[in-house]
């Protein structure tokens, strides 16, 4: 018969005392089983570790067979345990032999046993191993027995990751990865290229203390820790010139808002009151954090989770006292910074003036850092899965944020090369500085007016830089997804009043809220779709919810009080939708007039052509706006019905093919015929190959990203456009699959520079 249940307080402290005890790791895992299921009334408790392969082995047991440690293994995903290692979470079953994932081990003879509860064994946010106990008896486990299980797996998590158990340690031995060079692609988060050395970010906090001699004390040492962390963060962000109006000031008060977030604090609080220290509370909250954010879909939300490792990473060295890597006096003078992941704030505690690079290998292009890097200018590449375990400090590697490469370890002729690139990209970049206040008119006198498209208020000085005509396209959802809730109006009057200021009496065309398919906002329930590019999205949800659209107009009227200001609904599919959307800003222009509120002195209202279906309505269409603008990205994948983000069909379809062309030809004759400006908005405007093309079927006006202005507006400068149409019009009446080669060969004959 078990004794009765000892209590997790009294637990921990029998815990500490097996750990102070010199044992061999596996006599400390056999004592510490024995502890749990006498400590839970538990008639087996087991220990699961990972291996190589993503197996889990049994390493102790309390229960079951003896000779079934070191024998039994289940594959992540594989039976109770296996799910338990792949979902990182806890399981808590009266009738385990009846869960669809049951797998019967005759080995470890459990099969009398009824009540299950296993949770994951964690450290830094990757699950290790299992812990489980079991019961004959058919019964739901306590919430205090599952929180006294999770608060022993992390003590177990330590013994494990220590090193001290030999079986799980890898053999020292030649890494012959870690020497020789490896080149890789991954996802380009910003543009640049970087010659540096690796300095590996963060080296992981080290939790040595993780049972409390006296909660009191840690309640104590937690709270002074929150209250230096808050500090810190707020000396960062109010501290920083390069963060005061600016766009990216919002996505460092999201890292502000969280510091200071009751929930966060109470379950630090609450983590420490089961007997944990305060830093093993903070990264018992941290794993729990990361586990619940890894399993959602959305990659918005899972970004997040990198907001919250960079609060959890500053207090663990709050409290253990461990420098920042940041802080180092002895950084190179090209670093490349490479982390598993950051938060934005990290990247600024480092001295600007030496970081040349940043690879994560979590983050992607939605990450708050991201969106930082690209504002300071410094070459990043994301989504880099495996690359810190292939790299050293102070190892020599290359990062082109242009392609998404990265170079490991290269030789000498490769980094000849890259250098070389790297002073070809300074001079032409010089070249294109040069054009910079010269007129984008081909040599037969055609004016082709460049833009530039934007999303954030640290884009804006691009638009002077570049020497663009304005902002073609400003996608106002950035705004809003990172954003912790939805905008005020007052926040949104202020963001859009920025914009202006900083246009500085440039055009600025703002595309209304366009979220839906891949942009998606954490506070906004939307339905889960099976084609969700073609579903529910943009102009469609905000017709539904008038009052988001409402709220948004009304923003934008009062942010361009005695200005001019342009505003374009997406995704629009016919008439009527254009229809309802200006009924919804004649509303909103009622609404203020009635409230004597000044408004612009000049605004316009236009639509994305990217739908089809409103090519054939353009004769009803174009009378009713004042300026259209073709979203290449979205009609050319609707033309050709092919997901632009299918990496299959990636390069089957290519814009420059005829019908495409044809499609783009007809809307900017349509727009003649009406006397209505057409524009283009989209990847295409950027590139100049593809550019040339658009202006060969008669574009005048292009939008496209701020590095693209400088090239684009080269080839302009050296292109004969009636030439190019006399020599298109033909062949966009031929059955070939594409006209790439056919307009590079024209280049290349006529001095186009590309």
């Amino acid at each position: 018969m078990p004794s009765p249940a000892l209590g997790p307080r009294v637990l921990l402290r029998r815990l500490r005392e097996v750990m102070a005890e010199p044992e061999i790791a596996q006599a400390r895992l056999d004592r510490i089983v024995m502890l749990i299921a006498a400590n839970m009334v538990a008639e087996v408790c087991s220990i699961y570790v990972m291996r190589a392969g993503e197996v889990l082995e049994l390493f102790a047991t309390e229960g079951l067979k003896s000779e079934a440690v070191h024998k039994s293994q289940l594959k992540v995903g594989e039976g109770l345990v296996g799910l338990i290692a792949e979902q990182a979470i806890g399981l808590n079953l009266a009738d385990a032999q009846h869960h669809p994932k049951f797998k019967y081990l005759p080995e470890t003879g459990e099969e009398i046993y009824q009540s299950f509860l296993g949770v994951p064994i964690m450290r830094g946010g990757s699950v290790i191993g299992v812990l489980v106990v079991q019961n004959r008896t058919q019964r739901h486990y306590t919430e205090e027995e599952e929180e006294a299980l999770q608060t022993t797996a992390m003590v177990l998590a330590e013994i494990i990751a220590s090193g001290e158990l030999k079986e799980v340690a890898r053999e020292v031995a030649i890494d012959v990865a870690h020497m020789r060079s490896h080149n890789f692609r991954f996802e380009s988060l910003a543009e640049g290229i970087a010659l540096g050395e690796v300095v590996l970010h963060e080296p992981r906090v080290e939790i040595h203390n993780l049972i409390a001699e006296s909660i009191p004390k840690e309640l104590k040492r937690l709270g002074e820790g929150i209250e230096q962390l808050q500090q810190q963060v707020d000396e960062l962000l109010d501290g920083s010139d390069a963060m005061r109006a600016t766009d990216y000031s919002d996505v460092l008060e999201t890292i502000r808002m969280f510091a200071h977030d009751k929930g966060w604090v109470n379950r630090l609080r609450e983590a420490v009151q089961t007997g944990l220290t305060a830093e093993a509370a903070v990264e018992r909250v941290q794993n729990d954090n990361r586990a619940r954010m890894m399993r959602m879909q959305d990659e918005y939300l899972r970004e997040r989770m990198h907001d919250l490792d960079d609060l959890s990473n500053r207090l663990l060295r709050i409290l253990t006292g461990a420098a920042a890597t940041a802080s180092r006096t002895d950084l190179p003078q090209h670093a490349i910074v490479v982390a598993r992941n950051m938060g934005p704030a990290e990247l600024l505690d480092y001295d600007r003036s030496k970081v040349r690079g940043v690879i994560l290998e979590e983050g992607g292009k939605t990450s708050h850092v991201a969106i930082v890097a690209r504002a300071l200018g410094i070459p990043a590449i994301g989504l880099a899965h495996g690359l810190i375990d292939l790299v050293d400090p102070g190892h020599e590697i290359i990062v082109d944020g242009g392609t998404g490469e990265v170079f490991v370890r290269p030789n000498q002729d490769l980094q000849k090369a890259y250098a070389e690139k790297v002073r070809f990209y300074a001079r032409k970049q010089a070249q294109y500085a040069a054009l910079r206040e010269l007129p984008a008119v081909t040599k037969d006198g055609v004016e082709v007016e460049l833009n530039i498209n934007a999303g954030l208020i640290v884009d804006l000085p691009h638009l002077h830089d570049s020497g663009a005509a304005g902002v073609g396209l400003y996608r106002t959802e950035l705004q809003f997804m990172m954003a912790q809730r939805f905008p005020r109006l007052s926040s949104q009057i202020r963001h859009y009043s920025q914009i202006l200021e900083q246009a500085k009496g440039k055009p600025v065309v703002f595309r209304t809220l366009d979220i839906g398919a891949d942009k998606t906002l954490p506070y906004l329930r939307q339905p889960r779709e099976e084609n969700p590019a073609l579903g529910w999205r943009s102009i469609r949800m905000a017709l539904d919810r008038p009052a988001l659209l409402r709220l948004q107009v009304r923003a934008m009227l009062m942010a361009g009080a005695g200005q001019e200001i342009r505003i374009m609904f997406p995704m629009i599919a016919d008439v009527d939708e254009y229809l309802q959307a200006k009924a919804a800003v004649d509303s909103e222009i009622a609404y203020l007039n009635k409230r004597k509120h000044k408004l612009p002195k000049l605004l316009k209202l236009g639509v994305m052509i990217e739908i089809p279906s409103l090519i054939w309505q353009l004769d009803n269409l174009l009378p009713l706006v004042d300026f259209a603008s073709i979203g290449s990205n979205d009609l050319v994948q609707f033309l050709f019905a092919s997901d632009r983000g299918n990496p299959k069909l990636a390069g089957r379809y290519d814009p420059l093919s005829p019908s495409a062309l044809s499609a783009m030809r007809m809307i900017v004759e349509k727009g003649r015929q009406h006397g209505k400006k057409v524009t283009l908005c989209g990847e295409l405007g950027g590139r100049p190959l593809e550019a040339m093309g658009l202006v060969g079927i008669g574009m005048s006006s292009m939008s496209m990203v701020p590095s693209g202005v400088g090239p684009v507006k080269a080839m302009i400068r050296s292109l004969d456009q009636k030439k190019l149409w006399s020599f298109m019009e033909p062949l966009l009446r031929s059955p070939t699959h594409s006209l790439r080669g056919d307009l590079l060969e024209f280049a290349n004959r006529h001095g186009v520079v590309l």
